[in-house]
This record gives structure tokens, C-alpha cells and sequence, in this order.
């Protein structure tokens, strides 16, 4: 599975795909604040004023009472639960290339998720098909439904009926078929429940207003910003965008819950890319994420981060090749937010712990150790931010109506919990407020903000001297020093290697007779996750934070790590997959201008 993050992942061409759909360095879109480009404010609602509701959300409740009450199928059977998600969106994009405008799009979409559950909450139409390959042994409903934009309500009813309708068919005709899979199968492994019993959620938040855009304004931004990059030929690739986007939920169910609440994200994202001399391609990524305009930067630490792009980029063109190589190593800490996405998170996620397919690292770890004692890791959704910086994992309710909770996950090595759905695993029956989804996709457990927390911390230098001292123990030249990764994926399913792999794009050798740091390019970091656990030997107090685009089984999901920098005992890297083209044979249009 992939982390755009983010994952985070999240998040040139190659690495805009990868940080949309990894945790990497990760693309999020978000929203425009009052005060970017002249806007109003958001519309909060005042202070000691009812919050007004929006209009869609009697409508809504009024079509799911009536399918409770009438719908019904030839063999008796009825819906014990319906959902209805509405999920709008404003988005916001604006991109430049070398000076030039080359995307200036305002979007806004209303896009309806439909859940039919039919049968009892022990027993339903969700269950895993055995025998079946992959995710289609599962219940993989049809995307989502577009709804009209201007609330219109009789076009509003009729796509929720139709789709009520034809998700209910789907759910009878499959609840006969799990049954008839359970009486043909060996005794499951897990036998919990296929979903959990939870107190409704009800909550009316403002509705967060899209301020006007002014796209003039955000296209000089850009410009200026991209323009920076004309005075550099070997640069072959380079552009800076601002995307933006607003988001709000409406959501009820059968059970009684009833939600409002929205959101906004800004993003400035910093692209450029080369190819080295012996034809393998080099891309350099940074970007700037906030709730709100005050946590965005100004123009001058938005250019210096331009021009640190570009001297990274430059840097590798000249930088060597690594070799295939086992040794100390360390991840700096926004490196190792996306190493513990990968390694960790994604196997801690509650429904691989049930589902027969998957490698099941931790599904019976519960109270053993699993990392070492000084480690702990919370994954805490509800935390709109960490030392000052916006989390994009931030949420309020999941997409299963359950609050954003904290989810001690590992206390001193102890692995104590899942990151839990409402699909009950063996030992844990309720949800810990992590069922999300992209719109259009199946609920899964997945992660929010994963926060990495050690007792065993000491400045980066000192942890730097530690690297030193591991190098000469173990007779190596050197160590590696990662300072950035773009993201990263990993497979978790039995018939695959139960392995991972990170993404790195800034190393450096640290040599242990006190030669200088080089920076060296080609390697990726490799390994399994239960080894690489063992090897971490010490962490920085250094934590910060990692924002972007986790791409898994239900889409792609906004979310953060929070890490220190972390020393391994061993950690091992490949070669880069390494294009064969050499660079382009004309000079650039660029070389010649600035003659």
C-alpha cells in the first residue's frame, strides 16, 4: 500500500503521484484563509449564538427514516443500519512554473457515501469472504454519488433513494453469501462481531465558508515564487503551487447520530528536479501546511525555502552513488515519522488484525514488547496541533460517527491497543475513533496523528557522537545520515515479503575517522518491521512533525507523525530503480536567456 503524509504521507511527476497517494512529502489540498489573498473570514457563527444547521441534514434524516421503515427485500430481509455521508468540498489551485501560470482552477463538489448494513451487528454483510482474493473478498460498495450544489431538494431525495436502493440489493445479496461461506469454511479465526455498538454522536458545528479568492493576487504569489528557478539551467523541472481546500461533513445514521462539522487546509508545495549525468532522476520537494493563515509563512521563508530546493537538487547532480549497505544510521526526526508510518503504523491498523490475508505481525502481541522500553506511541486525532505547528491528521468525528480519541497504542514497549474501527477485533469491542475513509471507499482503521514519544533522549549532536562510536564498534567507515524522505510504502498481506520500504532524498555518509559529512544519492532504506523494531538504539529530543497523504485500502486520508530523530544499531538500504535516458541533448531555453 502506498503513504501521497503522509499516507504521509503525505504526498517532478513521480514524486507529485507519490505525495498524493503516500506519506511522503505529501501534496494536501486545503483551505484559503480571510487575510491570504483578501478575503473574508471564515464564517465561524458568534460567540453565545445557536450554530445554524444546514438545510441537507433534515433532508437526509428524513429519506434514511423512511428506508428504515419501508425498505425491505423479497426474502424479509431489511437494513439493521444506514449511513448517510455528505462530504462538500471547495477547492483551490494555483500553480506556476519558471514564472508562468500554469493552473488557476476553482472547484467545488458535494459528494454523497451511502452504508447498508444488513443482517445484526454480529453478523452482517460486511464479513470477509474467505477464498476470495484480496479486497474483493470484502464489501466494496460503488463510489460516491455527486449531488446537486444548489441543496436543490427533490434532485437531493431522489440520489439518495437511488442509491439507498441499489446499496441495499448489494447487501442482501451478499449477506447470503457470507452466510453460505461460514457454513463451507473452517471455524474462523477471529469470530468477534462485524460491527460494534456505540452511543450516537450528535453535534452541529459551523459550517466553514470558503472566503472569496482572489486569483490574481494568488497567482503573483506563485510567479514570484517559481520565477527564482529561471536562473538555474540544469534544473530541468520546477514548479511551486497553493492549493487550498474546505471541506465540510454532514453525517447521520440509524443509531441516532447527527453531525456537522468542517475543516479547512492551505498548502504551499516547492517542486524541482534534474537528471544526473549518468541519466537517474533527482527531485527535490518542501512545502508549508496550516489550519489558517497564521500559520502560514511570509514571502521571505517561503524564498529561502526555494532557494535551500534548489541547492539541494544542484547538490545531488554531484553527489556519489551509494552502494548496498548494512550499518548504524540516522533518521532525522521527520525521516523517522515516515519510517515509523511505515513500519509500524500500517500494521497496528485494527482490521488486519481479523482479516485472514494479512500478515497479522501484532494481531497476538497484545501486552508483550514490541519496541524497545523507552518508546511510546499515541495516535491522537483530536490534536489540532504539536509545538505550535498544524497536524494535518487533525479531525473531530471519524467517518463512522465515533469522537477523534487518543489511542495508546505502545506504553514502554508494551503494545496495548489497535488503532480500532467499528469493526471489533479479537479483545477489543469498540471503537477508538479511527474509522476513515476517502469519500467513495470502504471504512478502515487508519491512522490520524502519530505521535512517537522516548524516555532515552539526548541532544543531536550527542546522538550524532553516538553514530560515530557505533561506526568504529562495528568496524564501518561510516554511517548514514538520513535527512529527508519523500514517503514510502509497505505490503502486509501474507502472500507477499512482510516488508517495507522508505523513500529517502537526502543522505549523507557521516565518517568515522571525522571527515566531513558527504551527501551521497541512489539508495533506498529496505527492511522488515520486527528486526528493524529491535535496532533502535536512541532517540534525539528533537521531535517534529511530518504532514501529508496516507494512500491505503480506504483512499487517500490527511495525516501527520510527530517523531525524534532516532539511532539504529543496523539499518539497510538498496539501490534506486535508476532511469537509463541521459539529459536532454539541447540546452535549455533558460541557458540561453541568461546569456
Amino acid at each position: 500500500m502506498r503513504f501521497t503524509p503522509s499516507e504521509i504521507a503525505i504526498h517532478t511527476y513521480l514524486r507529485e503521484k507519490i505525495a498524493m497517494n503516500s506519506l511522503c512529502r505529501l501534496t494536501t489540498l486545503g483551505m484559503l484563509v480571510a487575510g491570504l489573498v483578501g478575503g473574508p473570514a471564515p464564517v465561524r457563527g458568534d460567540a453565545g449564538r445557536p450554530v445554524a444547521e444546514h438545510p441537507l441534514l433534515k433532508i437526509m434524516e428524513s429519506e434514511l427514516t423512511l428506508s428504515m421503515e419501508k425498505l425491505v427485500g423479497p426474502d424479509g430481509t431489511k437494513p439493521y443500519f444506514i449511513l448517510y455521508a455528505v462530504t462538500d468540498e471547495r477547492v483551490v489551485s494555483v500553480a506556476a512554473s519558471l514564472g508562468a501560470v500554469t493552473r488557476d482552477n476553482v472547484d467545488h463538489s458535494r459528494l454523497l457515501d451511502v452504508d447498508v448494513r444488513c443482517g445484526d451487528y454480529a453478523l452482517d454483510n460486511t464479513r470477509q469472504i474467505r477464498g476470495g482474493s484480496g479486497w474483493s473478498s470484502y464489501d466494496r460498495r460503488g463510489g460516491t454519488v455527486g449531488l446537486p450544489l444548489n441543496g436543490d431538494p427533490l434532485a437531493t431525495r431522489h440520489a439518495l433513494w437511488l442509491q439507498t436502493d441499489e446499496n441495499f440489493k448489494a447487501a442482501v445479496k451478499r449477506l447470503a453469501q457470507v452466510k453460505v461461506n461460514l457454513k463451507v469454511k473452517v471455524e474462523e479465526e477471529d469470530p468477534s462481531d462485524d460491527f460494534s455498538r456505540e452511543e450516537p454522536s450528535k453535534h452541529i458545528g459551523p459550517w466553514v465558508e470558503a472566503p472569496a479568492v482572489d486569483l490574481k493576487a494568488l497567482r503573483e504569489k506563485v510567479r514570484k515564487y517559481s520565477r527564482r528557478f529561471r536562473d538555474h539551467p540544469l534544473i530541468y523541472r520546477s514548479n511551486v503551487t497553493l492549493i487550498g481546500r474546505t471541506t465540510n461533513h454532514l453525517i447521520v445514521n440509524s443509531e441516532g447520530s447527527r453531525l456537522q462539522f468542517g475543516r479547512g487546509w492551505c498548502r504551499i508545495g516547492i517542486r524541482a528536479s534534474t537528471i544526473a549525468e549518468d541519466g537517474m532522476e533527482l527531485q527535490q520537494y518542501d512545502s508549508f501546511d496550516a489550519h489558517t493563515l497564521a500559520g502560514l509563512p511570509g514571502d521571505a521563508e517561503v524564498m529561502q525555502a526555494v532557494e535551500q530546493v534548489i541547492a539541494d537538487v544542484l547538490a545531488l547532480r554531484e553527489a556519489p552513488i551509494v552502494d548496498p549497505y548494512t550499518g548504524p544510521a540516522i533518521l532525522v526526526n521527520r525521516s523517522s515519522g515516515v519510517f515509523f508510518h511505515e513500519i509500524f503504523g500500517h500494521r497496528i491498523e485494527g482490521h488486519r488484525q481479523k482479516d485472514i490475508g494479512e500478515g497479522q505481525t501484532f494481531a497476538k502481541k497484545i501486552g508483550q514488547e514490541v519496541l524497545p522500553p523507552f518508546l511510546s506511541i499515541v495516535d491522537d486525532p483530536s490534536r489540532r496541533q504539536f509545538n505550535g505547528i498544524d497536524l494535518n491528521g487533525f479531525y473531530e468525528f471519524d467517518d463512522e460517527c465515533v469522537p477523534a480519541q487518543p489511542a495508546r497504542l505502545v506504553e514502554n514497549g508494551i503494545l496495548k491497543s489497535f488503532l480500532l474501527s467499528r469493526s471489533p477485533t479479537r479483545g477489543f469491542n469498540k471503537s477508538n475513533g479511527h474509522g476513515r475513509r476517502q469519500p467513495g471507499n470502504r471504512v478502515v482503521s487508519r491512522m490520524g496523528n502519530t505521535i512517537i514519544e522516548s524516555t532515552k533522549q539526548v541532544p543531536f549532536e550527542q546522538l550524532r557522537d553516538m553514530l560515530v562510536e557505533e561506526c568504529k564498534e562495528q568496524r564501518k567507515e561510516y554511517g548514514l545520515l538520513f535527512k529527508d524522505i519523500s514517503g514510502g510504502f509497505t505490503t502486509t498481506r501474507r502472500w507477499s515479503p512482510q516488508a517495507f520500504k522508505v523513500l529517502p532524498i537526502l543522505v549523507y555518509r557521516v565518517y568515522a575517522d571525522g571527515r566531513p559529512d558527504e551527501l551521497v544519492r541512489g539508495v533506498d532504506i529496505v527492511g522488515t518491521p520486527l528486526t528493524s523494531f529491535s535496532k533502535i538504539l536512541c532517540t534525539g529530543n528533537d521531535p517534529s512533525v511530518f504532514n501529508g497523504i496516507c494512500g491505503a485500502e480506504s483512499g487517500s486520508v490527511p495525516v501527520s507523525a510527530v517523531s525524534p530523530s532516532i539511532l539504529v544499531e543496523q539499518i539497510e538500504v538498496e539501490k534506486k530503480r535508476k532511469a537509463q535516458d541521459r539529459p536532454p541533448i539541447l540546452e535549455p531555453p533558460i541557458a540561453a536567456e541568461k546569456k
